[in-house]
């Protein structure tokens, strides 16, 4: 089976490697040290990983302004160039790109005919009702 990131480890990493790439470019921290997260070896690292970049994206967020979503940040990614993005700009791609790698993901576990949990967003909002 032909995948992103070889497979679903490989995707689940690349996608908090992306989270915490973004974040770090928001909050002025320099790039994660190894890129796309291949130094998470295990399932258990990739959730702490996570963990950790959500709680830190949270005390980034929770006082941010709505005013502040069309501040710009200059952006220069690792294939070249720079770019001037607003912040509503990184978060809509942020949010964007994960949903599509969560998409690959669940087709993979699929394919190996195992059922995946729901990533049905409005689902969640939902349960959290």
């Amino acid at each position: 089976m032909k995948c992103s990131y070889d497979g679903i480890h490989g995707t689940l990493a690349h996608i908090v490697w992306a989270e915490q790439l973004w974040l770090h470019r928001w909050v002025g921290k320099p790039n994660p040290a190894v890129p796309q997260g291949r130094d998470l070896r295990s399932l258990v690292e990739v959730r702490g990983r996570w963990e950790a970049v959500e709680r830190e994206r949270a005390a980034f967020i929770a006082p941010f302004p709505e005013g502040r979503l069309e501040e710009t940040r200059l952006i220069k990614p690792s294939s070249g160039g720079e770019y001037i993005h607003t912040y509503r700009q990184m978060f809509r791609h942020l949010i964007n790109h994960s949903s599509y790698h969560r998409g690959q993901v669940v087709t993979m576990l699929r394919q190996l005919g195992h059922t995946p949990p729901s990533t049905d967003l409005i689902l969640y909002y939902r349960k959290e009702l």
